[in-house]
């Protein structure tokens, strides 16, 4: 059971990567509860390598791979994101809506037949990628990352959302202090009604939670200056792990990559994989070079090294078993008092693509607990 001392719930997120907002938007827009958001780092912050929702392409393509649950956690996700991405939206100038094309090395069938204007690519168009065996196309969108999370913050702050940035080093704490423990160093008056886990990566080391199945899926990829392009091109082996990707930006910058290595926890770019990328990408999109330059001859690595604005770095929160989306209830001081622990994390690389339909089961968890109670 939980406190009814006030009107409102008192709801705390911790994390504020591109879940943790998401979901702490959903919570206080429903306007029966007042959020805070605890976290070490937020989106205003200087990029760093302990907040990988800055470094994200990206594009809206699920990675459900015919999970059914999954995929209606993406598609749910997609459709919030193409209603914010309309002309004229709050969000528009955070999106770019493009044709995409996929080309599979491995002949799997991407399970991308949901997106709009879906087709499979003929086998005449799978010459130009030498090795691919099967693709398809459909429309989707792309998302500035950065200022997408800037934005999923400041729609928070300005519907009466909290922010504290403070280290839980375990939920025990917020259970007995509050969020003045983090805020003024005192403990609340206020209880705590919820506590909502979207700590990413922070999960396996959060006390309370300490989950040993989440560990880091490094990618590396380069953000180049390329406005020109105005579509999205990606090749991948599932299998392999081989990721080469397009993916334009709607103020023209364009990203390009990518790397998955998992349990490498190295922070900084490494030049043989910018290499690397240069020389998968050039081959897979010369569209990528100047276009002055393709006019009068073959475009080298060289010519597009010099369109690199920066070299990124980002550890996806992976999980072995997946997204973890349950709740447990937790123990407070006052005898007989538990409140509920809600788990949102676990998204690896589909953290943006996810957001919206995983925070709506958190939600609706949450709200589950308390009915039961």
């Amino acid at each position: 059971m939980s406190s009814d001392t006030d009107a409102n719930k008192n709801v705390v997120v911790l994390g504020a990567g591109v879940v943790g907002l998401t979901t702490a938007v959903m919570i206080q827009e429903k306007g029966r509860y007042d959020v805070t958001i605890i976290a070490e780092r937020f989106p205003t912050d200087p990029k760093s390598i302990d907040y990988c929702s800055a470094w994200a392409g990206g594009h809206h393509v699920s990675f459900a791979n015919g999970d059914e649950r999954m995929q209606k956690i993406d598609s749910a996700t997609f459709d919030k994101m193409w209603e914010l991405s309309e002309p004229g939206a709050d969000a528009e100038h955070c999106f770019l809506r493009i044709k995409e094309t996929q080309f599979f090395y491995d002949g799997r069938d991407g399970h991308y037949n949901w997106y709009p204007d879906y087709e499979v690519l003929p086998q005449g168009s799978l010459v130009g990628v030498p090795g691919a065996e099967t693709g398809c196309t459909f429309k989707t969108l792309t998302f500035d990352a950065p200022k997408y999370v800037a934005y999923l913050l400041a729609r928070f702050l300005s519907r009466g959302g909290t922010i504290v940035r403070g280290r839980v080093s375990h939920v025990s704490q917020i259970a007995e202090g509050g969020v003045d423990l983090f805020s003024r160093g005192v403990a609340s008056t206020r209880p705590v009604d919820a506590i909502v886990v979207c700590t990413g990566l922070g999960a396996s080391t959060l006390g309370g939670v300490e989950d040993k199945a989440v560990y880091p899926v490094r990618g590396q990829v380069l953000l180049i200056k390329a406005p020109w392009i105005r579509f999205g091109k990606t090749a991948s082996h599932n299998e392999d792990g081989l990721w080469t990707y397009v993916i334009p930006r709607r103020n023209g910058e364009v990203i390009i990559g990518g790397t998955k290595l998992e349990n490498d926890w190295y922070p900084a770019g490494r030049p043989d994989t910018t290499e690397d990328i240069l020389q998968r990408c050039l081959a897979f999109c010369p569209e990528l070079a100047l276009p002055e330059i393709r006019a009068q001859r073959a475009p080298t690595v060289d010519d597009l090294r010099a369109q690199i604005l920066e070299v990124g770095v980002g550890l996806r929160p992976a999980r072995k078993g997946g997204l973890r989306l349950e709740t447990e209830w937790l123990n407070t001081p006052k005898p007989d008092v538990k409140i509920p622990l809600v788990f949102n994390y676990g998204h690896s690389g589909s953290g943006f693509q996810s957001s919206w339909g995983s925070a709506a089961i958190a939600v609706e968890l949450m709200e589950d607990t308390w009915q039961s109670a």
